[in-house]
């Protein structure tokens, strides 16, 4: 293996960033711990975009959502947009991901094909001779589920097999029209299982399982062939819905664990939908377009404290178990050898609520809980260890980073910044403000946030509401001060900034050659 680093890519999916075991004592994750430790945790690290598909190809192009297309649920990447991992196989890297892309949609159609859709998702033969490329993957193993959700198929579900599991459906629901008609599953207890209650799928053969196995199976195979690697592993979990198996599932006892709760009177300076998340039978028809398939958190958002309470403890014991499997693949690191020439960074694609101001789940309200991310790097020898960094980090930087640190260059087309000198501990910070993107509507829905070192001002398009908060004094976002007299002056200037950083962020594809 040449002198070049490597890098190992680690996610969660939807994941809190107060869910490590070092920040809150309720939860146990000491692998993720250990990664901290030996290396650097941002503190005010940020997401791209609140929702899946935007944010993960966001990862791979160094493009905001705006910018590569995918700027929603339910939209795709085009394959011509290029990629970190094409950047890595010129340089000669080996390139792969295993686990959860969500590139595509469940819907293919033929002016917007989809390998990630029905009914290819479950057409094994299919998968058995697919293994990439793929968005700049040489190999690409792929599942789409979360826990015992219905689109479990491709690469997992042959793995499954493989494991002399020929019964792997019994543990998953029928989903989508070519199983649930007629499928012997829809009357079995599966299809009636609550979330918070024990998955009974076998441990073994739990896709955490599988990522970690098949990640340190083609680790190896690199270490032993001499060759430099771009390897992503793409957990699931913590993503609702919230199940785990045992013993995680009795892990935490949810008499004992924090519930968040609404604070009386907090969404009255709001935009006006928030208040509709506490109705029980909310009305969000205007919101509604030709194009938008429906919102992501655009219902009621009532729980029991009970339930709630349930689900915390459920999605700790998903937490721990992630961390358990985690810790296999930095252990195999360890053991290869590679530990001091591979750049081991971990983030989640987004928050979570759990009762935050009322809220579960991910949502269209762009509190710190949904938008701040966990984000762990580590080089032994070369990034700092056991730093806590106040840093504002972006998401849309890593792929810029991750070329800077292999060494390789970093294509002007890309438009975050090269994180490599905050990383390496010669700088304290870069950046001065994040921009985050919510275009999950094309109109009606459609959000944008600037977040600078004390204030964070959110725009709402062809709206009158809007939210500005003082990070600093009400770090629990209680008070918008969007409206508030004394504060038009402070708005005009956050806006001025936002405006500032929207044209900052356009890519330079090559640089002025000559006057003209």
């Amino acid at each position: 293996m040449s002198e070049r680093r490597n890098v190992l890519f680690i996610t969660s999916d939807q994941q809190h960033w107060f869910t490590l075991g070092y920040l809150n004592p309720e939860v146990k994750t000491p692998n993720l711990d250990r990664l901290a430790a030996r290396g650097m945790a941002f503190h005010r690290a940020y997401t791209v975009n609140p929702t899946c598909t935007p944010t993960r190809a966001s990862w791979i192009t160094g493009l905001y959502p705006s910018q590569h297309g995918a700027y929603s649920l339910g939209t795709k990447l085009m394959e011509d947009v290029p990629t970190v991992g094409d950047c890595f196989q010129r340089g000669g890297y080996r390139t792969a991901l295993v686990g959860k892309a969500h590139f595509q949609p469940l819907k293919s159609t033929p002016e917007y094909p989809s390998i990630e859709a029905y009914p290819k998702l479950h057409d094994l033969d299919f998968w058995r001779g697919f293994t990439g490329p793929f968005y700049g993957f040489e190999r690409a193993e792929l599942a789409r589920n979360h826990t015992d959700e219905g689109h479990a198929g491709q690469h997992y579900a042959l793995w499954m097999i493989e494991k002399g599991y020929a019964n792997w459906r019994e543990y998953f629901l029928p989903n989508g029209k070519p199983f649930a008609e007629g499928d012997p599953l829809t009357d079995s207890p599966h299809a009636q299982r609550r979330p918070g209650e024990a998955w009974e799928i076998p441990e073994d053969i739990h896709y955490n399982a599988w990522i970690a196995e098949r990640t340190n199976a083609l680790m190896k195979q690199y270490a032993e062939a001499g060759e430099n690697f771009f390897l992503w592993a793409s957990f699931f979990d913590p993503h609702p819905q919230y199940m785990v198996p045992e013993p995680y599932a009795s892990m935490y006892d949810p008499a004992k664990v924090t519930v968040p709760e609404f604070t009386e009177g907090e969404f009255e300076d709001k935009p006006p939908y928030f208040a509709l998340s506490q109705q029980e039978r909310p009305d969000f028809s205007a919101f509604q377009e030709p194009e938008g398939h429906g919102i992501h958190g655009a219902g009621s958002h009532l729980r029991s404290r009970e339930v709630k309470a349930r689900h915390i403890a459920t999605m700790y014991g998903m937490m721990t178990m992630l961390d358990a499997y985690v810790g296999k693949i930095i252990d195999q690191l360890d053991e290869l050898g590679l530990a001091a020439s591979t750049l081991v960074c971990f983030t989640s694609d987004h928050g979570d609520f759990w009762g935050q101001h009322g809220l579960t789940m991910k949502a269209i309200h762009h509190y710190e809980d949904l938008l701040r991310v966990p984000l762990l790097v580590s080089l032994p020898g070369t990034v700092p260890q056991g730093v806590v960094s106040q840093s504002l980090q972006s998401t849309v930087d890593l792929a810029q980073t991750f070329l800077s640190v292999a060494g390789l260059p970093v294509p002007r087309t890309m438009a975050g910044v090269d994180e490599k000198p905050v990383w390496f501990g010669e700088v304290p910070t870069i950046r001065d403000h994040v921009i985050v993107e919510n275009q999950h509507q094309p109109t009606t829905m459609n959000l944008r946030t600037y977040i600078g070192s004390r204030y964070k001002i959110t725009v709402h398009y062809h709206r009158e509401y809007g939210e500005l908060y003082d990070l600093q004094e009400d770090p629990g976002e209680l008070h918008n001060l969007w409206s508030v007299p004394d504060c038009q002056a402070l708005k005009g200037e956050l806006l001025l900034r936002f405006l500032y950083g929207e044209m900052a962020k356009a890519p330079r594809p090559m640089p002025r050659i000559i006057g003209a």
